[in-house]
C-alpha cells in the first residue's frame, strides 16, 4: 500500500511539474503604424494580407523559430506556420507577390510598422505601445 502511495505521489509530481513547464500562451494583437487610417480589421481581412491575397497593406512578420508566429497564422489563418509558408512560395515562385519581411521580435516589428503607414504585423500585447495601435485583438 505504501508502495502505491508513493508512485501516486510520484506521478502526482510529475504531472504538476508538466504543467508548469507548458508555456502560457500570450495575447496577440495585430498592429498598424499610429498614424495609420485603419482602426479595426476583422480576422479574415488580416488573413488576406499574410496570405497573400490582398494588398492593401504590407504585412511583417515574426521569425519562424517564434511560438508567436504558429500561434498568429493558426489563429487568424487557420494555417499552421508551414502552411502558410507554403502559400507565401507559391505566390513568390509565380511572380504574384513577394515574401513578407521577416523581422527579429516584437521591438523591431513595432519599429517597422510604426514607420509605415502600409505596414501591418502582430506582436504580443504586453509589447504595445504608442507607436503602433492595435486593430485586432487575436485571443
Amino acid at each position: 500500500m505504501k508502495q502505491i502511495r508513493h508512485q501516486l505521489a510520484t506521478v502526482a509530481a510529475a504531472v504538476s511539474l508538466a504543467v508548469l513547464a507548458v508555456p502560457a500562451q500570450a495575447e496577440v494583437v495585430v498592429v498598424v503604424g499610429a498614424k495609420s487610417p485603419a482602426s479595426t480589421m476583422t480576422s479574415e481581412q488580416v488573413a488576406q494580407v499574410f496570405l497573400g491575397k490582398s494588398t492593401a497593406m504590407t504585412p511583417v512578420d515574426q521569425p519562424e523559430s517564434e511560438a508567436i508566429r504558429g500561434e498568429f497564422y493558426k489563429k487568424v489563418a487557420g494555417k499552421d506556420a508551414a502552411q502558410a509558408k507554403a502559400l507565401w512560395s507559391k505566390l513568390v515562385f509565380t511572380g504574384k507577390a513577394s515574401l513578407p519581411k521577416e523581422l527579429a521580435g516584437n521591438a523591431e516589428v513595432k519599429k517597422a510598422v510604426a514607420a509605415d503607414p502600409k505596414a501591418i504585423g502582430y506582436i504580443d500585447k504586453s509589447a504595445l505601445d504608442g507607436s503602433v495601435k492595435a486593430v485586432l485583438s487575436v485571443p
